[in-house]
């Protein structure tokens, strides 16, 4: 008979008639367990009765929910910013789990679903870890990528298990393994088919090992590899710094903190490694930049993927098959993420022989896949059999979702629009994957205005997380909803924005083009301005990035504009989001174009592309914009208005109802153009600069390089009563 007693809301204690306790962590009203205050309330008190435990045989610790321990509640360590707080917290986990690990029972983790983070650390401290092969099932140390580290031992451990260099990748990288993957590495001892199977190995090992030692609690333990001052080791920690530093530019604190602290604590002792793992952490969690990682990748993330922005009442709208317009770049990348999510794909090109190299294209890509071991052949082959190529408009018959991928020209939209809208479902939905255009004009050519949206795809598409969708005038929130419920389908991350030229994400990241042009157009050396950029945290510097979108597009896109303000410019179609005619960078653009330097596609713009060589500045570019006695700007001058610039435009797009939310601002710069994460997001970047000093800045800018700069209203007035943005 087993004996049930002492339960509290986080564990279920269960002793069993061998004296082995099963202790089950499901936490009274979550989904989901986390360690939080009353995580470590419950796990001292079964500490402390397990120590009183005189006929204790072991211990089996598992989850009564889908996960086994999701690590840290994240909203209670964002209230909480003191550092010797954080300090205290890390050390009393830590000090519960290493009662765990010295009790001299063999305590065993059985995992029943996903460990990252504080779960893996608790597995971590367990003797021995079976956890159930589920594919779904992840463990790792994601912390890095919220801009944290490991506090609860992870390093410590970590290192001692794998050594200095094999631990690395996995502290710093923040890689979450499958079952199988965790098995090769160590970090789990044995796997499972199922429950009953994970019971059974737990309680064998706990039979066959009744009284195990942690490696580094014996006395000739050697960590795995050696020391720091091993020379192999010492040779690699020579030059890991200048490597880090070269991927993070010194603006993500995380991955050096976690580096220092793997090397100090493999010099001492593992309860002094623990203590100054403990101290990095507390200086990492109370920083600035884990303020803005979290304030962005996990609650704004999770705030939008749980539909934060559809149409509440609208019940879920499910998409059958989808018809893609041009087989080109976009849409040949739009119809690999339909069908790889298991829809139905039309692909329509011009001809059919277009199409076909379309999906040429997209088999390369699902190749790909299969090298890397993500798709079975068979899988590759179910996935492109539902792509059906097509030159005629015919075949779309029976789509219940159309998506135009076409040229950015407004006659040549409106020719498909019609075409193929004539041979949706009646209750179908239309959406242009548009970049600038007002999706209340492009709605002129169809039907049925009310079904017509913009979802605005990034390139390359199968790469890229994000999915701009764009509300016109006439939209319908049923039309939204099948959108978003699309967009969710096919595994992206969907933000909402009210129509407007350039949107939300092509009106803002323009500016930092348009900035970047600024700098050259008074007089600044082209290296510094594209370092400025990479140092500000983008992942490419302004005029790289302009080479890659095409001075001949932005040519184009100026053009069109300028044709549309001057017919009316109603109806969706007004100057909001346009740069000024008198902006710097027009004559920039304009004077590059005049000497043929369209960009990378049509063979050099800022760059030159010499075959087998890489990109270098066009030379030219010092004697065509150098102004002589121009003031040279340091570099943080020029970090600042390449990011004010970009935080303040969106500041207006909030302003204007472009935006519904901080949180489609925040994760649609970061998603859709780089905008640095560290900064947490254009919106997060002013919460966290304070918004009084971002409008003392911004005035400063103002009056040294143009109103463009000027805080907006809303601005004003948050910062005047003591508000952010939220």
């Amino acid at each position: 008979m087993a004996e049930k007693s002492g339960n509290n809301a986080i564990f279920r204690y269960e002793k069993d008639a061998d004296n082995v306790v099963t202790l089950t962590l499901d936490m009274v009203g979550r989904g989901a367990n986390v360690i939080n205050k009353e995580f470590s309330l419950g796990f001292a008190n079964v500490l402390a009765r397990l120590a009183d435990e005189e006929t204790l045989a072991g211990v089996i610790i598992t989850s009564g929910k889908k996960l086994f321990l999701a690590g840290a509640d994240l909203e209670s360590l964002l209230a909480e910013f003191a550092p010797d707080v954080l300090f205290a917290d890390a050390e009393k986990y830590k000090r519960g789990l290493r009662m765990l690990e010295t009790l001299g029972k063999p305590v065993v983790a059985a995992l029943n679903g996903t460990a990252l983070g504080g779960g893996l650390e608790l597995a971590l401290a367990c003797h021995y870890r079976v956890a159930i092969n589920n594919p779904k099932s992840k463990f790792g140390f994601p912390e890095v990528t919220l801009g944290l580290l490991p506090g609860g031992g992870g390093i410590t451990r970590m290192v001692r298990m794998l050594g200095l260099q094999e631990a690395f990748p996995y502290l710093t990288e923040g890689t979450q393994l499958g079952p199988q993957q965790a098995l090769d590495l160590g970090i789990v001892d044995a796997l499972a088919e199922d429950v009953d199977d994970m019971m059974m190995q737990a309680r064998a090992w706990i039979a066959a090992n009744p009284a195990p030692k942690k490696p580094w609690d014996q006395a000739r333990f050697r960590i795995p590899g050696g020391n720091p001052s091993t020379p192999r080791i010492a040779q690699m920690l020579a030059i890991a710094p200048a490597m880090m530093r070269k991927k993070t530019r010194g603006n993500y604190p995380a991955p050096e903190a976690i580096l220092a602290a793997a090397v100090e604590g493999a010099q001492v002792d593992f309860e002094t490694a623990g203590r100054i793992e403990s101290r990095y952490f507390a200086k990492i969690a109370s920083g600035q930049v884990s303020k803005n990682m979290i304030t962005a990748l996990w609650f704004n993330l999770n705030a939008i993927n749980k539909g934060g922005s559809r149409p509440q009442k609208i019940p879920p709208q499910e998409t059958q098959k989808v018809g893609v317009l041009g087989a080109g770049l976009m849409g040949h990348g739009i119809a690999y993420a339909s069908a790889y999510a298991g829809l139905e794909v039309v692909l329509k090109d011009l001809t059919l022989e277009a199409a076909q190299t379309g999906k040429a294209r997209i088999e390369a890509l699902l190749q790909g896949q299969v090298k890397r071991g993500r798709l079975t052949a068979e899988k590759m082959q179910t996935i492109a059999d539902g792509i059906t190529c097509t030159g005629s408009a015919a075949d779309l018959q029976g789509c219940d979702l159309i998506i135009e991928a076409v040229f950015e020209d407004r006659e040549l939209k409106a020719r498909v629009t019609a075409e193929a809208e004539a041979q949706m479902l009646p209750e179908g939905v239309f959406a242009s994957n548009t970049s600038t255009l007002p999706i209340t004009g492009l709605a002129k050519a169809a039907a049925r205005p009310e079904q017509f949206i913009g979802l605005h795809f990034f390139s390359p598409v199968h790469k890229m997380k994000l999915v701009e969708i764009i509300v016109g005038e006439q939209t319908s929130d049923a039309t939204l909803a099948k959108a978003f419920d699309y967009v969710r389908k096919i595994r992206k991350v969907p933000i909402v924005v009210n129509d407007s030229r350039g949107f939300y994400t092509s009106r803002v990241f323009i500016t930092y083009v348009y900035e970047g042009m600024a700098l050259l157009a008074e007089g600044q050396v082209p290296q510094a301005i594209e370092a400025a950029g990479m140092q500000a945290g983008m992942p490419v510097g302004p005029l790289a990035v302009s080479d890659e979108v095409s001075l001949g597009l932005m040519a184009h896109i100026r053009e069109q504009t300028r044709k549309d303000l001057a017919a009316g410019g109603n109806s969706g179609e007004g100057t909001e989001g346009q740069q000024p005619p008198d902006h710097p960078a027009n004559r920039v653009l304009d004077l590059m174009l005049d000497r043929g330097r369209m960009g990378r596609a049509q063979g050099g713009g800022f760059y030159e592309y010499p075959t087998g060589q890489a990109k270098r500045l066009w030379p030219e570019l010092i004697t065509l914009f150098s102004k002589e006695g121009a003031e040279k700007l340091d570099q943080q001058e020029m970090i600042d208005r390449l990011l004010f610039m970009q935080a303040l435009e969106s500041v207006r797009c909030l302003e204007e109802g472009v935006l519904h939310s901080v949180a489609d601002a925040n994760i649609g710069s970061i998603f859709g153009w780089g905008f640095a994460p560290f900064h947490g997001g254009t919106l997060q970047f002013i919460n966290g600069y304070g918004l009084p000093a971002f409008v003392e800045r911004s005035r400063r800018l103002a009056r040294a390089y143009g109103d463009r700069f000027d805080p907006p209203p809303l601005l004003l007035e948050k910062a005047a009563y003591g508000g952010r943005f939220e």
